[in-house]
């Protein structure tokens, strides 16, 4: 006759599965994103039009009025970009920007120059007069001059509005003038088509309503186009810009990262080959400065990165973390640690103990530096690199604290409860961010490698308490445990159920929450029998 395992005996099992799991998934995951991917070459590395702003280095942003960049910069840049682009776009006059045409000239590269247009009538007035000066000095450079840059879509200045400084700039220089927003709002506004002598449509498949995956983004580009020149029969049409995020959080099927950009331009690149198209893609180089409103993403949409440094080739494979053996590193340092802290005072002997902590160090070390990565592109200043590591080593500390409770377990020695109050500080960490995610989550990225360390954690330990020894959870815990379940599910239905990202963050939200509803719910069944 065969025996049953004890219901010790078996929470045991799942719990060792759940460790080397999670150690093999933390390991697999930073072997993946260093294996070479293979993509369509781009017909030529050579691109008709980039955007282009300098704004680049640490603290600046064309945000403040007294930025400026030098001739020197704006020489030293251009040399680079035209081995690779024949023009450039611009999108304001001042704060040195005056200086592109006469030096794109210099490297035989041609420019649409672009005047800014806001609501404060004052600047749009200085704007337009400089911009002027500046198309009549250099005519022979300038490809078009593009007055106004998604004001529509900011909301920023009415369309009759917008169209006077159109026919003011068009009325006062000898090139082509034109207007440029997102096609959505060409097709609202054909009222401006009569004042412009060209139209110029922004087609982002990533910054779509309804986000376009990568593997569809050239096709829908491709349909939004000719939906746009069917409106507007013999008219020209051109992409004004066109680009992929190399960083930040995905939305729906669009996933940011290098391997998707480089897909993304090289699919691109061949579809514009083969279509007679004027076109711009953004752009030159990484703007950090733009995290500061459009989150991590906003700051990774350059072809090179803020260093000047190219993200990848036009031909041949692409790998999305080069440096990826640096997470295994990390997982090796993490069982070193774990094993370190965990010996100390130790109540249980043999390797199973020994075994439970090097899994729990493998597991948090690729955590930790998953999370670290995701830090190297969102922190944007002292005080954010700040609280993201002091987050880190939180989640650190508390991690060493449970494995040390599941290595004891595990390796049947006497354990005594982890801190009660450290897990009410999670609980309410996670429904605070998750809060976030719901009413503000458009630029937030998803912190899972911070946040997988006390979830999974506290699961186990659930998983592994002495059913006999229940207590009944705070009042508070038992709150902020009903609404982490409710706030991912909403970030998920905000996702359409299409990013796997926030499957994992709901399946990280009832790793924490689920041990105390269901130890709440016990001690209400024993609480019911003795009554």
């Amino acid at each position: 006759m065969s025996s049953v395992p004890s219901p010790v005996f078996r929470r045991a099992g799942v719990a060792w599965l759940a460790l080397i799991a999670l150690a093999l998934a933390g390991a697999y995951w930073w072997w993946l994103i260093g294996r070479p991917v293979s993509l369509p070459d781009a017909p030529s590395a050579r691109i008709a039009c980039v955007s282009y702003a300098p704004f680049r280095q640490v603290g600046e942003t064309p945000l403040d009025v007294n930025a400026y960049i030098s001739p020197e910069r704006i020489d030293e840049d251009l040399r680079a970009l035209s081995k690779r682009f024949d023009c450039v776009r611009t999108y304001s006059q001042g704060q040195g920007l005056s200086a592109v045409p006469q030096i794109a000239e210099r490297y035989g590269m041609k420019v649409l120059m672009g005047i800014w247009l806001g609501s404060d009538r004052t600047m749009n007035a200085q704007q337009v007069r400089l911009g002027i000066a500046t198309a009549n000095k250099y005519p022979q450079v300038l490809r078009g001059v593009i007055v106004g840059n998604e004001v529509l879509l900011r909301g920023e200045l009415p369309s009759k509005e917008l169209a006077g400084y159109l026919q003011q700039v068009r009325a006062a220089v000898d090139v082509p003038v034109t207007y440029a927003d997102v096609w959505e709002f060409w097709l609202r506004h054909p009222e401006l088509a009569g004042s412009v002598d060209y139209l110029t449509i922004h087609i982002l498949p990533y910054w779509e309503d309804q986000p376009v995956s990568p593997e569809r983004a050239v096709q829908h580009v491709a349909t939004v186009y000719a939906t746009v020149r069917q409106a507007f029969p013999g008219r020209t049409v051109m992409i004004g810009e066109t680009g992929w995020p190399s960083a930040g959080r995905p939305r729906q099927a669009a996933s940011a990262s290098v391997v998707n950009e480089a897909r993304y331009l090289r699919e691109f690149l061949r579809y514009a080959a083969t279509v007679s198209m004027p076109y711009n893609v953004i752009e030159a180089f990484d703007q950090p400065w733009k995290r500061a409103q459009e989150g991590t993403v906003g700051g990774y949409w350059g072809i090179f990165d803020a260093h000047a440094r190219p993200k990848f080739a036009m031909q041949g494979a692409v790998t999305e973390e080069p440096r990826w053996w640096a997470g295994w590193l990390v997982g090796a340092a993490g069982a070193a640690l774990f094993a370190l802290v965990g010996s100390w005072r130790r109540r249980w002997c043999g390797a199973r103990g020994w075994a439970a902590l090097a899994l729990a160090g493998v597991a948090s070390g690729c955590a930790l530096a998953w999370q670290f990565r995701q830090m190297l592109f969102a922190c944007r200043d002292a005080w954010e690199w700040t609280v993201s590591l002091a987050a880190c080593v939180l989640a650190l500390l508390t991690a060493l604290q449970l494995a040390r409770w599941i290595a004891a377990r595990l390796g049947s020695a006497p354990t005594a409860p982890p801190l009660r109050w450290l897990r009410l500080g999670w609980l309410f960490a996670l429904a605070f961010y998750g809060l976030l995610l719901v009413v503000n989550g458009r630029y937030r990225d998803f912190p899972l490698g911070l946040f997988l360390l006390p979830c999974a954690g506290y699961a186990l330990v659930g998983w592994l308490s002495d059913r006999k020894a229940l207590s009944m959870p705070l009042l508070e815990e038992r709150f902020l445990a009903s609404l982490l379940p409710l706030l991912a599910a909403i970030v998920v239905l905000q996702e359409s159920g299409l990013t796997p990202v926030a499957w994992l963050w709901l399946g990280l939200n009832l790793l924490l929450a689920l041990p105390v509803l269901v130890d709440w719910w016990q001690v209400r069944r024993l609480q019911s029998q003795q009554a």
